[in-house]
């Protein structure tokens, strides 16, 4: 990219769009003055990109074939190995596609993405190698990540080992068939809706979004900085906890980070529950499109951890369901913006990939090549423009009155307890191609409504296994204070540790 200036016939152009009168004197006096600034972008064209360090350069990757990646959920698979030593060694670990991986191809599960290649790596795969993990590939995720179906990327449909033929969920949908299928240890995946949990609930994994801010986000495509989260997906507690002992903290690159709380998350597991208290939301059960089965399995679920000795109590959060609104606003509006920078994160402090911007320079005039959702999300973004950042600016205030909601509720409870999502994981659909808008805002909104609030508010929370119906897995959630992960991961244990989950 190489910067020229403006003319004064540019200035007066401008000026049109702006309804701002500039005539031909005026733009060359306000040229004048706009030199120091012609300076300072020509300068920027001669600096180098100043990117993070890319500790562990030997890497080697291919695209597997469909022999080789039975559950379409990898999409390039490589070998980098970590350090000699560290609590991850011996562990392969699968990357969601929407996080840098140096040298190693990326799409975020979009085609007006194919061919780019990352110049970096993200903090969190950084932190995987240094503790010893092997990456040893890519996984599948949904275009730009913005469905909790597993069909929109730009692929095919993700299988789910659990039960052939039906959904994982997502975004994070190659992530969760590659831990369930055995074919990663543990896998990252991005919530910014549910896109950690949703798919952990449908595949029967656990999966942990952390509150916002603890695990760096620097080098992963975002939507919106203050509901970017990414996260450990795993088939047991033990290995989820260790995944976040090596994830959690402070990355002087990532200006999400605030008041960091950071804990022994493994030293957590194995202690006694007898003395915790949960809260049981009634709006939690019973939303639209919720199940029967799905609310009485967690209910059952529920009722086991008294067999625990733990305190249950139904408590009611009124302004739970409200919190759709209020997270999409924040989504829709903030999603727009970041598409207009390529992907870069607005007014945060941040890496910047300038191959990432090269890659993805021109996207939004590709709209007609997206999937119906992704075309429905940017269009109404794109019309809430005219409104200067109205809704999105009263949703943020909404969104304290959301966030204390749940803090009142946890003065008086170690954790609240719900539904992951309010239904079982959905027969795959064969295509993009052969799926009805219908099915295809179906599949990429229902799942999502017990989970994006606590994207919203930061908090964490964790989906678990809890049960199965019809042969396909249900999940429960447990939501936390901020910073207080070591309690999830306390009272997940201590399940996972009881009862076996596909038994109830």
């Amino acid at each position: 990219m190489t910067f020229r200036p403006p003319s004064a016939e540019d200035l007066q152009e401008l000026g049109k769009k702006l309804e701002f009168n500039l005539d031909a004197e005026q733009a060359e006096r306000f040229l004048s003055f706009m030199g120091p600034f012609f300076g300072s972008c020509e300068l920027l064209d001669n600096e180098p990109a100043a990117l993070p360090e890319i500790k562990y350069p030997e890497r080697t990757h291919y695209f597997p074939d469909a022999k080789e990646n039975s559950y379409g959920a990898w999409y390039v698979k490589s070998k980098i190995e970590g350090a000699a030593s560290g609590p991850l060694k011996g562990r392969s670990v699968a990357i969601k596609d929407n996080i840098f991986v140096a040298g190693i191809p990326m799409m975020d599960g979009a085609s007006v993405l194919e061919g780019f290649v990352p110049d970096f790596d993200a903090t969190v795969v950084t932190r995987l190698l240094d503790a010893g993990a092997t990456i040893t590939g890519k996984a599948v995720c949904e275009y730009f990540c913005i469905s909790s179906a597993n069909f929109t990327g730009s692929g095919y449909p993700v299988d789910n080992p659990r039960k052939r033929g039906y959904s994982t969920g997502g975004s994070s949908s190659g992530s969760a068939a590659l831990v369930a299928g055995g074919e990663a240890d543990i896998a990252l995946g991005c919530d910014q809706a549910g896109s950690i949990r949703v798919p952990s609930s449908w595949c029967g994994i656990y999966g942990m979004k952390p509150t916002h801010g603890l695990v760096p986000y620097t080098g992963i495509m975002g939507m919106e900085a203050t509901i970017d989260h990414v996260g450990p997906m795993t088939t047991n507690v033990a290995d989820n906890a260790l995944a976040l002992d090596v994830l959690a903290g402070y990355d002087d690159i990532d200006g999400r980070q605030r008041h960091l709380q950071i804990h022994d998350y493994s030293a957590a597991l194995g202690k006694d529950v007898a003395d915790m208290k949960i809260g049981v939301v009634a709006e939690g059960f019973g939303m639209p499109y919720s199940e029967a089965d799905v609310d009485e399995c967690v209910r059952a679920a529920a009722a086991k951890f008294a067999e625990l000795g733990v305190n249950v109590e139904p408590v009611s959060i009124p302004v739970h369901p409200e919190g759709i609104a209020v997270w999409s606003t924040i989504f829709t509006d903030g999603l727009r913006e970041t598409l207009k920078l390529n992907g870069a994160a607005s007014n945060i402090h941040s890496a910047c990939s300038p191959a990432l911007w090269q890659a993805a320079n021109g996207w939004l005039n590709r709209l007609d090549e997206m999937p119906q959702n992704v075309q429905i999300m940017l269009l109404f973004g794109q019309y809430l423009e005219r409104y200067n950042g109205y809704y999105y600016g009263k949703a943020k205030n909404m969104m304290r009155r959301l966030a204390a909601a749940y803090d009142s509720a946890l003065a008086n409870y170690d954790l609240l307890l719900m539904p992951t999502s309010s239904g079982k994981p959905m027969a795959n659909v064969t295509s993009l191609a052969d799926a009805s808008t219908e099915q295809v805002m179906e599949h990429a909104l229902n799942a999502i409504f017990n989970t994006c609030q606590f994207d919203a508010t930061g908090h964490p929370a964790m989906s678990i296994p809890c049960g199965e119906r019809e042969g396909l897995p249900i999940g429960m959630m447990l939501v936390g204070k901020h910073f207080d992960e070591p309690t999830i991961y306390r009272a997940a244990h201590a399940f996972e540790q009881s009862f076996d989950w596909l038994s109830l």
